[in-house]
């Protein structure tokens, strides 16, 4: 049973700074591991304010390890609630059989039930429940993701043979006890005997626990030792007294029913340790402010959406779409906790229907253009289009008329020159907020995606989304391998249906041929070979093809390739025409050829006519020549 005990003045000083309420004692009740495990789940339950659960294998057994040792794992925090106030709050439960990277906590029904919700110590408590009555399920490595055969469910076992003060034992963890986790009950061996860990639980009598124990001892083989013998009733007889005798785990009981000082205690109760992240607490504060909405629902479960569920796989996170709900709502886009006020809150939730169909329709736009978590270097980076898709009062760009054509292309050019171009790096609050606000100036006359005004206004505050001579290297720098070098590439074409093929980027003279041992076959001098092989990989031997085509063209010398190809192909694909250029011998001329068709491309990307209008208006106010798209390819061109 449990029992109120004074803590140590340490303890009492740790608490008033926890709480901020100095010269008050707090008392705090301690009890056995075997008492709070038994409450898990009938009593003791989470609050939808707390994060999921997020350690690792070696983190349950370093807190095992820590608790046989006698070290201290530091006090909890419970907040009871009184009976007419159970159906006032979302409650979950404690995960009993865990499953990395993906089990989220279920919804409890609260009637019939005494309910006490832990505000810190979720994951210690999680851990000794998975460690004592759950299992771990872990991915093997190197297999998919989406493999049957991928996943595994562990349980926790003691090697009760283990001697922990064999310094030699000691892992990098400073683990000595013999805890691992097995998918299956391990062999036992003169130097292991593996027990069970949860096995201890089913002896609430000592003398049958000391039966158990002997029947163990008899098992053992006979060459054992009488040291240990002594190891062996010394690991498991401790094991024992730590699960159900030592009352090790001290907590305090809040018993206010205010919600708003509940929600106080526990960002300041998480503030230190394992601090959680500002989505986290964020995530509190709109679950404890909106009504009618489960907030924490909506929010997981549609990012499990955008993630998982569409025509690519994604990696989005909770500050991704929490910052999209200060974008899209016009409040203050700085990602601060205080711009989360119950104010502000209040209006998020009356766009929240705006904000998801906004996101997922960029989203789908972006998945179209091949960009998805292997390829999409800055989330933020999205913020003005997801903006602009917002007040398109539920119009599409996913069809073939011509607004949705023009549009969707001139957002892919924007957005992959401001990936490229690292336009959202760094602290990107002030780009998003001027974004926005360009976006929204320009929709005051005009519906179409303002990618001109984007480029002149962000190009004021030092930050480049186009591409000139200054900056058309930070293409030309992408080597094959690297994230943004899909991005790079796609830029070379025309509007294409991206999402629906899955494009390799291919090396157009195969790299198969450019092995240092292939070259010097050919006779080459060491200084060619050198510039050979540092050509090989950059973006001018680099183009896009279905896989289907890239594996028909796998080691074929590009010269006798192409000619399986049409007429269209080298224009399509910014190919050098001169075909002396087409051989591993010709390699860096090649590249240097092709980069400067690349380079000429670039100077063109995302000027529509009526741009180009816009332009010579302002060019002939200035009694400058008018321009068309070939002037900025010409020697000398505008940027002359």
């Amino acid at each position: 049973m449990a029992s109120i005990t004074r803590i140590p003045l340490r303890f009492i000083q740790a608490t008033r700074e926890y709480f901020n309420i100095k010269g008050v004692y707090v008392s705090y009740t301690t009890a056995t591991i075997r008492d709070v495990v038994e409450f898990i789940n009938r009593k003791y339950f989470l609050p939808a304010i707390q994060r999921p659960f997020v350690w690792e294998p070696e983190q349950i057994i370093s807190l095992f390890d820590s608790l046989m040792k006698g070290y201290p794992i530091s006090s909890f925090l419970f907040w009871e609630i009184r009976p007419e106030n159970r159906g006032n709050w979302d409650i979950y439960d404690f995960i009993e059989n865990f499953k990395y990277g993906s089990t989220h906590n279920q919804l409890v029904e609260p009637d019939g039930r005494d309910i006490t919700l832990v505000l810190d110590g979720q994951q210690r408590l999680t851990s000794l429940l998975i460690g004592l009555r759950g299992t771990y399920t872990i991915k093997l490595k190197h297999k998919r993701w989406d493999s049957p055969g991928a996943w595994v469910k562990q349980r926790l076992y003691l090697n009760v043979l283990k001697d922990p003060g064999n310094d030699e034992d000691t892992d990098d963890l400073g683990v000595t006890y013999g805890f691992r986790f097995f998918t299956e009950p391990p062999a036992n061996s003169e130097a292991a005997y593996w027990l069970k860990v949860g096995r201890v639980l089913d002896f609430d009598d000592e003398d049958l626990f000391d039966n158990f124990k002997e029947e163990i001892i008899d098992s053992l083989p006979g060459s054992l030792t009488r040291d240990s013998e002594k190891v062996f009733r010394k690991n498991i007889e401790r094991l024992y007294r730590l699960i159900w005798k030592e009352e090790v785990i001290s907590y305090y009981t809040e018993k206010n029913q205010s919600y708003d000082r509940v929600l106080d205690i526990f960002i300041r109760a998480n503030d230190g340790g394992t601090k959680l992240s500002k989505s986290d607490l964020l995530l509190s504060m709109i679950t404890s402010k909106w009504s009618g909405v489960n907030a924490r629902e909506e929010i997981y479960q549609f990012v499990d959406f955008i993630n998982d569920d569409l025509e690519r796989k994604n990696s989005f996170d909770k500050d991704f779409l929490m910052r999209s709900c200060l974008v899209v709502s016009d409040l203050d886009q700085r990602y601060r906790v205080n711009n989360f006020t119950t104010k502000n809150l209040s209006i998020i939730q009356a766009s929240w229907g705006n904000i998801k169909a906004s996101v997922e329709a960029v989203v789908r736009l972006i998945n179209r253009f091949g960009i998805d978590r292997d390829t999409l270097t800055s989330a933020n980076a999205l913020m003005p289009v997801i903006y602009y898709f917002s007040k398109l009062n539920g119009r599409k760009l996913d069809g073939t008329t011509p607004f949705e054509i023009h549009n969707s292309e001139l957002i892919r050019k924007w957005l992959i020159g401001a990936l490229l171009n690292n336009v959202f790096g760094g602290t990107s609050d002030q780009t998003i907020g001027v974004s926005r606000a360009i976006v929204k100036e320009a929709l005051k006359t005009s519906d179409s995606f303002p990618y001109q005004a984007l480029v002149v206004g962000l190009k004021e505050k030092g930050r480049i989304s186009d591409f000139d001579t200054g900056n058309i290297n930070t293409v030309l720098d992408a080597r094959f391998g690297q994230k943004k070098t899909f991005l790079a590439v796609s830029l070379f074409y025309d509007n294409h249906n991206w999402g629906s093929t899955f494009l390799h980027v291919d090396h157009i003279i195969p790299r198969s041929l450019c092995t240092r041992q292939k070259l010097s076959q050919k006779g080459l001098g060491q200084l060619q070979i050198d510039r050979i092989i540092d050509a090989v990989d950059k973006i001018g031997n680099l183009q896009l093809l279905l896989g289907r085509e890239n594996q028909e063209k796998s080691d074929q010398p590009f010269d006798q390739w192409i000619q399986t190809r049409s007429s269209e192909f080298l224009v399509k694909n910014l190919i050098p025409s001169d075909q002396s250029l087409w051989n591993v011998e010709m390699l860096p001329e090649f590249v240097a050829a092709r980069e400067r068709l690349i380079s000429n491309r670039l100077k063109n990307i995302g000027f529509s006519d009526s741009e180009f209008d816009t332009i010579n208006r302002l060019l002939k106010f200035a009694n400058l020549p008018s321009v068309s798209a070939p002037f900025f390819e010409a020697p000398g061109g505008l940027e002359a």
